[in-house]
C-alpha cells in the first residue's frame, strides 16, 4: 500500500560510504527480535515491523489475506479511531507505508527523532488491539478490488507475472499472485479475518527495527513498556511442498486487451534467495540488462533496434526464486527472433568467461548499489530486518557485499550453464487481445 500522504517530509541521508553499520540485536521474553541502529547525524528516526507472513502462508482458497491485512491494519485499533492512523502520522510531522510479498508484510514510519515513542505506540497498536470489524473489512474490500482492477486487470501488461507463476509453479503456492483473488475475500468470514491475524501478527513472528536518532538505553526501556507485555503467539510452522526442476520446456501464450504490442517472457526456476546461487544469478542479470551499455540493450534496442526494452531480473523469494527475462519487438521483429537474439548472449556466458574489464564493472556496479540500498536510516531499517528474517544473520548489512566479490567469473559460467538451460525454462507469449 504506497502511502496517499502528500506531505514531505525531509529524510536526511546518512551516507555509507563502506563504513559498518553498527546495531544491537536481542529478543523479548515474547518472542519478539529486536533491533537497534543508532545513527545521530540526523534528526529522523524510523521504526518498522516486518511480519514473516505472505501470500504463501495463505490457504488456497482463501487468497489474498497477507495482502489484505497490510490495508486493513491501517484501519484503526482499540485506542487509535477508525481512519485516524495517517492523521496522526502527518499531524506529528511523519509518514508511513507498508508493502506485501509472497514471505513478509513489512510496515514503517518516519518521524523526526522527537516522536520516536509515537512510532513505538502505533506498532505496539497494531500488534496487540486492532480492531478487525464488518465495517473495516468491507471497507478495505473495496480498496483492494480497486487496486487489482488498476494494478493488474486494467493496467498493461498487468497479469504477465500471474501468468509465469502459474506455469512455473505447480505445487508451491507461489504458483499464486499476492494480490490474490477477489471471490476469496468476499467469501472470507469475519472469524476467518480474526483467525489469521491471531496466527501470524504475533510478536513472535515479527521484527522490530528502530533506526536514526535515538538514546539506546531509553528505547529499550520504550520498546520493553509498549512491546514486552504482548502475549505471544502459537509457533507458526511452515512446510510448504517443494517444487521439482523443471526438465521440459513450457511454452504457452496468454492475451491482453490493454496493449499494442506484444511482449516475451521466459522463466527459469532458480534457487532461494539465501543461497549463493542466487547472488551469481544476480550478476548475470547485472551484466545482461542493466543500463545502456549492458550486453542485450546494447545489441537488441541500441544496434540492431529489434526491441523497444529488454531486462533480465531474479525474482528471489524465501523458498524459490523466479528468473525472468522480458522484451518488447520493435517493428515486425518476431517474439521468436527475440528469444533467438537472447539465447546467443546466454550462451556465450554459458561457454565462455566474461571479460575482466566486464567482470570489474560488475563489481562496481554492485558496491555503488550497496551503497544505496543503505544510505539512509530507512533503507538501513528494511535490510536488517530482512537479513535477519531470512537468513538469520543481521550482519549480512556488513557482509554480503564481501560475498558478491568473491564470486567469480568461472562461478558465472558455470550457474549460466546450470540453470538457463532451455529445456529448463518456461516461454511465455504475452499478446495483444483476447483469447479466441
Amino acid at each position: 500500500m504506497k502511502s496517499t500522504l502528500t506531505l514531505l517530509l525531509l529524510i536526511i541521508a546518512s551516507p555509507f560510504f563502506g563504513q559498518e553499520v553498527d546495531f544491537v540485536e536481542y529478543d523479548l521474553e515474547n518472542g519478539l527480535h529486536v533491533i537497534l541502529h543508532q545513527d545521530n547525524k540526523a534528526p529522523v528516526v524510523v521504526t518498522s515491523v516486518l511480519y514473516h507472513v505472505g501470500s504463501k502462508d495463505e490457504q488456497e482458497d482463501r487468497t489474498g489475506f497477507a495482502h489484505f491485512f497490510e490495508h486493513l491494519l491501517f484501519e484503526g485499533t482499540q485506542n487509535i479511531e477508525r481512519g485516524k492512523w495517517f492523521t496522526i502520522v502527518t499531524a506529528n510531522g511523519g509518514k508511513n507505508n507498508a508493502y506485501t510479498t509472497d514471505d513478509f508484510t513489512y510496515y514503517y514510519e518516519v518521524f523526526p527523532s522527537n516522536n520516536l515513542e509515537l512510532g513505538l505506540w502505533l506498532e505496539s497498536e497494531r500488534m496487540l488491539h486492532p480492531v478487525i470489524n464488518k465495517i473495516g473489512v468491507e471497507t478495505q474490500n473495496e480498496v483492494v478490488k480497486e487496486e487489482k482492477r488498476l494494478r493488474y486487470d486494467n493496467s498493461p501488461y498487468g497479469n504477465w507475472l500471474k501468468y509465469v507463476r502459474e506455469n512455473l509453479f505447480k505445487n508451491h503456492p507461489y504458483s499464486r499472485m499476492p494480490i490474490g483473488k477477489m471471490e476469496h475475500l468476499d467469501a472470507a468470514t469475519l472469524e476467518e479475518f480474526k483467525a489469521f491475524n491471531k496466527k501470524y501478527y504475533s510478536p513472535n513472528n515479527a521484527v522490530l527495527v528502530v533506526a536514526g536518532d535515538f538514546d539506546l538505553e531509553n528505547t529499550k526501556k520504550m520498546v520493553s513498556d509498549y512491546f514486552g507485555t504482548i502475549p505471544r503467539g502459537e509457533t507458526v510452522a511452515r512446510n510448504y511442498p517443494k517444487e521439482a526442476e523443471v526438465s521440459e520446456a513450457i511454452e504457452t501464450e496468454a492475451f491482453d486487451e490493454n496493449i499494442q504490442v506484444p511482449a516475451l517472457f521466459t522463466a527459469y526456476k532458480i534457487p532461494d534467495r539465501t543461497t549463493r546461487e542466487s547472488k551469481i544469478l544476480d550478476m548475470v542479470s547485472t551484466y545482461l540488462s542493466d543500463g545502456n551499455s549492458s550486453v542485450l540493450y546494447r545489441k537488441l534496442v541500441d544496434e540492431q533496434k529489434m526491441s523497444l526494452q529488454v531486462a533480465a531480473f531474479n525474482i528471489s523469494l524465501e523458498d524459490h526464486g523466479m528468473y525472468v527475462i522480458l522484451t518488447l519487438p520493435q517493428g515486425e521483429n518476431s517474439l521468436a527472433n527475440l528469444r533467438d537474439e537472447i539465447d546467443e548472449e546466454i550462451e556465450k556466458i554459458q561457454t565462455h568467461l566474461i571479460s575482466e574489464k566486464d567482470y570489474e564493472k560488475l563489481l562496481n556496479k554492485f558496491e555503488s548499489s550497496f551503497v544505496s540500498a543503505n544510505a539512509s536510516v530507512e533503507g538501513i531499517a528494511n535490510s536488517l530486518a530482512e537479513y535477519y528474517t531470512f537468513h538469520g544473520d543481521t550482519n549480512l548489512i556488513n557482509s554480503e557485499i564481501d560475498i558478491y566479490r568473491s564470486i567469480t567469473r568461472e562461478e558465472i559460467r558455470s550457474v549460466a550453464q546450470k540453470y538457463l538451460k532451455p529445456n529448463q525454462r518456461l516461454t511465455l507469449n504475452y499478446l495483444p487481445g483476447s483469447k479466441k
